[in-house]
């Protein structure tokens, strides 16, 4: 099981899960990070925080611990 947090730049996953309940996971798939889709790292700040990916035709940041929620299959 891997999380967005392990991808490195480049790489690509498909979303099979969001961890948390809550406020936080709503907050993820209000920004249309949603089982089955399709996201890559663009690029990831040197301390490692935020990490930028893109999904669904658009570039998102996001922070460590949001991205360590998202479990991926990679591609």
């Amino acid at each position: 099981m891997k999380t967005l947090r392990d991808l490195s730049p480049g790489q690509k996953g498909t979303v099979t899960s969001l961890g948390e309940r809550g406020p936080s996971r709503r907050r993820l798939m209000d920004m249309g990070i949603t089982p089955g889709v399709e996201i890559q790292i663009v690029k990831v700040a040197p301390l490692g925080d935020p990490i930028e990916v893109n999904l669904r035709g658009y570039e998102l940041s996001l922070r460590k611990d949001e991205a360590n929620q998202i479990i991926v299959n990679q591609l």
